[in-house]
């Protein structure tokens, strides 16, 4: 369960490239094929090194016909300074000469930091224009280029002012990396340095398009880190960190894409009071704290989001451990018992319509997606999405909610004394695999996923808001549901369901349903109970969902309420195979398995 993380954001007065995958023999080979499969499906934009990025990326739409950019600024390394270029050409600095028609050299150029807290800065494009930020790598803070106005003993305030606010939603502000519009074959680096409080922000920022950036650090710290990897926060020099990457309020109509944060000290995202944005393509990983932290008011405050909330291709993993720099590697993984958070996805009380595609929650230190506070209304819909090896709950949702083509392998245990482990909480919230929490008359539908776990059920469903009445529905149809040995209870197995409400809100039919606790008597509709499922591996830390020729599951759904393709893009057949995949033959696998190998 989510508890509050302490406050990273204190006032002045009270403080005085490399991305983060698993060491090789922490993933196993199905696991790692499994990942690459659902990369190769979503043409996932993520950095070569990552193990998702099986395939080349896909390209940034095209801006709107009729489309009018305003003014295109750019910056480069070899640019100049305000003074010496305009910013609006795509060329070096000449070597002399003012107000020649060049590339800045920093973003600062742009977006100015006035080095006090309240003061805007400089703002150099407005609202409607372009800064388009070619390869290279940008320290963001004290003692970078156009950071005259900083001070030493207060760096944490050397940060860029928000983004302008684009006139419209077709007309948005855009921050791009050269080659967004290409596939962002070479993002360029911006990475915090001497503790600001955030590398960008979109702080009050509506109509904004961010596109094709890596956004880090470069230190191997978390704040606060109660391990020996703390920060240091008290007297400059502080050091090559900041605790967030983007941070975003009371903003509306923005899209992020073929984003790569990673490694900050506290959030890769601190973003509440969102309305109607777009997430593609943005992977959030080996940040100290959490992924994407929706709590913003700490202790009851406003962080309600509302509007249409897309995430695509959306890979979050690993928050909860510091990454190490250079070399990107985990270590010092931490959860809330040692002081520490890490949620992959946490919010507080929010709205809106989530709808979550082709996306994978992965070895984060707390739950992978925790939207237990989504109590304000709207629904949540999540497909083909891979959930495994998150310390909690590998799924949190709550309201009405869908799920299509989903593998949650709740191995909760996994940090278990890994040499990357400091303290992590192991199967945290009993490590449920799929925790639900429906209010008043909610219906909930679990259709074609594949779950297995080590924690206490593999799913639960309780009253969000004590008012349930027995009309709430849970619907499990298509299903592969796969026990086991509970974590830490000797001899003890996994449950099937638990439930707090007055009256059994399951409903089961088609399933394959195989070594749990509470196996249902009689096996319900179209059901198999007690059967084996034939996997390529049932094995809870090598666990692998896809069919066996001769598994019971072929060929033993049904089409209604069935999506038509499975979790990789296949066809279903009629009547559709139980689980998240369809079976076939597969015979590709040995390509996928090389480009995914370090």
């Amino acid at each position: 369960m989510r508890t509050s993380t302490r406050d990273l954001r204190e006032a002045k007065s009270q403080t005085g490239a490399s991305p983060c995958p698993p060491p090789r023999a922490t993933l196993s080979p199905s696991t790692i094929l499994k990942l690459a499969c659902l990369a190769i499906l979503t043409a996932c934009a993520l950095p070569a090194a990552s193990p998702l990025a099986a395939t080349g990326p896909t390209a940034a739409p095209a801006p709107p016909t009729g489309y009018n950019q305003g003014t295109t600024y750019y910056v480069r390394p070899d640019g100049g300074s305000a003074v010496e270029c305009t910013g609006t050409a795509d060329a070096p600095y000449p070597g002399t000469g003012t107000g020649r028609v060049c590339a800045w050299d920093h973003p600062f150029r742009a977006l100015q930091p006035s080095g006090e807290v309240g003061q805007t800065g400089t703002v150099r494009i407005g609202g409607g224009d372009t800064l388009v930020i070619g390869p290279g790598s940008y320290a963001i803070g004290y003692g970078a280029p156009g950071a005259d106005r900083c001070q030493a003993d207060y760096a944490y305030d050397c940060t860029m002012p928000p983004i302008p606010s684009g006139p419209d939603g077709a007309h948005p502000t855009r921050i791009l990396g050269a080659g967004w519009d290409e596939g962002c074959p070479d993002p360029p680096e911006l990475w915090g340095t001497e503790r600001p409080w955030h590398v960008l922000s979109l702080d009050g920022s509506s109509h904004v398009e961010v596109a094709c950036l890596e956004i880090t650090d470069h230190a191997g710290c978390a704040e606060y880190h109660s391990g020996g990897l703390t920060c240091e926060r008290t007297s400059y020099p502080f050091g090559d960190w900041a605790p967030t990457g983007l941070f975003a309020r009371d903003s509306a109509n923005v899209a992020l894409r073929h984003l790569n944060i990673h490694g900050l000290a506290a959030h890769g995202v601190l973003a509440a009071r969102l309305t109607d944005w777009t997430v593609e393509d943005v992977r959030i990983v080996g940040n100290g704290w959490v992924g994407w932290d929706g709590d913003i008011e700490e202790g009851g405050g406003d962080d309600a989001n509302a509007g249409s909330l897309v995430f695509r291709r959306w890979t979050v993993g690993w928050n909860g451990c510091v990454e190490t720099y250079p070399d990107g590697e985990p270590a010092g993984c931490w959860a809330q018992s040692a002081g520490g958070y890490g949620d992959g996805v946490g919010t507080g009380p929010t709205g809106g319509d989530w709808l979550i595609e082709d996306s994978a929650f992965l070895y984060n230190t707390s739950d992978g997606l925790d939207l237990l506070y989504h109590t304000l209304g709207g629904s949540i819909t999540i497909r083909r999405t891979v959930a495994e090896g998150n310390a909690g709950n590998q799924l949190k949702v709550a309201g009405p909610t869908t799920l299509e083509n989903v593998v949650a392998v709740g191995n909760c245990g996994f940090f278990q004394e890994k040499p990357f482990t400091y303290n992590v909480d192991p199967c945290r919230a009993l490590g449920n695999t799929l925790a639900l929490f429906p209010a008043t008359g909610d219906a909930i539908t679990v259709v074609n996923t594949t779950l297995a776990g080590e924690g206490d059920c593999l799913v639960t469903a309780q009253c969000l808001n004590g008012g349930c009445n027995g009309s709430e529905t849970v619907l499990l149809r298509n299903m592969i549901l796969e026990g086991g040995p509970q974590f830490g209870s000797e001899g003890d197995t996994t449950c099937l369901t638990w439930t707090d409400l007055g009256s059994d809100p399951f409903a089961i039919d088609h399933a394959l349903i195989h070594d749990v606790k509470g196996m249902p008597s009689p096996c319900p509709l179209r059901s198999q109970c007690g059967v084996p499922p034939a996997l390529y591996s049932s094995a809870i830390d090598a666990f692998d969902g896809r069919l066996a020729h001769t598994s019971p599951a072929v060929d033993a759904g049904t089409p209604q309420l069935a999506p038509t393709t499975d979790i990789l893009g296949h066809v279903r057949g009629d009547p559709p195979d139980i689980g998240a995949y369809e079976w076939r033959a597969y015979r590709y696998l040995p390509l996928v398995l090389r480009l995914v190998t370090p």
